[in-house]
Parts: C-alpha cells; sequence; structure tokens
C-alpha cells in the first residue's frame, strides 16, 4: 500500500520556513516582500484562491494587496494598472488570478507584467529561461510537484518519468524540471496510442489532464511515485483527482491525495517565488 505524500503538511513546513526567512531579511531592505493580487470579476472559485493567497501572505510575512475589476473591465485599461505596479518600486511579486474574461486577452496580460515581477513564472522570458535550464522564477504547481517529490527521498536520477498532459501551466514545465533532475522523461497528451503501457513504465508518474479517474491501478508501475495534479468536482458533489486513488494506492510506493496533495504546495511556492523576487530586487543572496 502507498505511502501518502501530505502535502498540506509539507506545505505548512514550507511557509513556516520561509516566514523565519522573510523575519531575517526584513531588517536588511527594510521593509517587507510585497505582493499584489489582481482579481478581474467575481468568479467564486478565483476569489476563494485569492483569499487563500491573501492569507498565506499574512501566516509568512509578506505584506499584500488585492485589487480588483469588475468583469466588464477593458483589457487596456487592465495593461495600464499592469504597467503602473510594474513601476511601483514597492511591488516584489504581481500575480493576475486566472481565468481572465473572455475579451481580455490571457497572453497579453501575462506578458505585460515585468519578468522580474513575475511570481508565476509565466511570463514568456522566465518560461525560456527554464527550457534552457537557466535561473528563473518557475512556475508554482511544478516547483511544487518536484519538493513533494524529493520529500519521498526516491533518487531522480535515471528515473522514468512521465507526464500525462502537456499544459504550458503544469504540463511543459515540470516536465523541464524533470529533465533537469536527470529523469529520462517521456510526456504524454490527448494524441497518444496505448496511454497504458506508458505509463506503466513510470518510476515516477506526473498526472494532470482534469479527467477524474483517467488513471487506474492496472496502469501504474508497481512502486511509482504518482503525483495527482489533476482536481474537479464530480456528480457525488466530492473533489476527486485524475488518478483512481484506490486502486493505485495498492501498486504504488508514495501519491498524492486529492485534495491535501499538490493544491497547498502551489500556494506555498508562490510564497517562495515571492521572496525570491524581492530578494534578487534587493541584490540579496
Amino acid at each position: 500500500m502507498a505511502q501518502i505524500i501530505d502535502g498540506k503538511q509539507i506545505a505548512t513546513d514550507i511557509k513556516t520556513s520561509l516566514k523565519v526567512e522573510a523575519e531575517r531579511l526584513f531588517p536588511l531592505v527594510g521593509r517587507r516582500a510585497f505582493l499584489t493580487v489582481v482579481l478581474v470579476g467575481d468568479d467564486p472559485a478565483s476569489r476563494s484562491y485569492t483569499r487563500g493567497k491573501i492569507k498565506a501572505c499574512e501566516f509568512v510575512g509578506i505584506d499584500s494587496d488585492l485589487l480588483e475589476f469588475p468583469s466588464s473591465v477593458s483589457e487596456e485599461e487592465l495593461l495600464k494598472a499592469i504597467e503602473r505596479l510594474n513601476e511601483d518600486d514597492k511591488v516584489d511579486g504581481i500575480l493576475v488570478q486566472l481565468p481572465l474574461p473572455a475579451h481580455i486577452s490571457k497572453q497579453k496580460v501575462i506578458d505585460a507584467i515585468c519578468r522580474e515581477k513575475d511570481v508565476d513564472g509565466f511570463h514568456p522570458l522566465n518560461v525560456g529561461r527554464l527550457d534552457q535550464g537557466y535561473d528563473c522564477i518557475s512556475p508554482c504547481t511544478p516547483k511544487g510537484i518536484m519538493r513533494l517529490i524529493n520529500s519521498t527521498g526516491v533518487e531522480t536520477e535515471g528515473k522514468i518519468a512521465v507526464v500525462v498532459g502537456r499544459s504550458n501551466i503544469v504540463g511543459k514545465p515540470v516536465a523541464k524540471l524533470l529533465l533537469q533532475a536527470n529523469c529520462t522523461l517521456i510526456q504524454t497528451h490527448s494524441h497518444t496510442r496505448d496511454l497504458d503501457s506508458i505509463t506503466r513504465m513510470a518510476d515516477i508518474l506526473v498526472v494532470a489532464v482534469g479527467k477524474p479517474g483517467l488513471i487506474k491501478g492496472n496502469m501504474v508501475k508497481k512502486g511509482a511515485v504518482v503525483i495527482d495534479v489533476g482536481i474537479s468536482r464530480c456528480e457525488d458533489g466530492l473533489l476527486h483527482g485524475d488518478v483512481d486513488f484506490e486502486s493505485t494506492a495498492e501498486n504504488a510506493s508514495f501519491i498524492t491525495p486529492v485534495p491535501g496533495g499538490v493544491g497547498p504546495m502551489t500556494i506555498a511556492m508562490l510564497m517562495a517565488n515571492t521572496l525570491e523576487c524581492y530578494k534578487k530586487r534587493n541584490n540579496i543572496l
């Protein structure tokens, strides 16, 4: 039976460590790190995620504010607001909560955030630097996934890692991070044939497609580390991952639960990225 990777506890430990780091940095800079979260519209899920991020800032000791716009805001007005945040020297990190209304280009908004304040790690220059293995701000969820894998103590070097999904937010960047960890990488997607035979090769299996129960136990190699990124609310009213937990746990050595696995790590890594931007902007190693 697999050992559960407790993402909630690991995230709490990381935030506690970051709190100590934030206290150490404060007298060196003379102010606390500052994160601005931009929220467009009143989507309940987005508002809930935003609250979680602001609450995490309070715990770690990062100053923050929430900049809210109605869903009717024009793209031009939103881009001008981002430009002002770019120029505001007290702001170390800028996060625009996704999704955005259909009339606003997500890519234009991402491109408008200056790379040095891009705590999401989505700016093309950060993406390019990640692709080439250079120092950069890594996207929060992939960064958190790597911390979860490392927490198991399983050596990544030379292991076969299979990533199911190729999104820009999770699939592609986590593949790059696994390559940097010296894994042998296989990436699958919606056009992959015979998925079962590929996932059974994985020593490390990361699943991020948003299809509840896609991966069953018979698709997983004995002893594999399984990271379930998917989270969907199903007809039973409960949250389910992309991995069928019960059957997969019979074969895996380690597995993340849903909820309580990858989700808490995303916010913890957002806090880490904010402090990283803060330190770089103030030339602190």
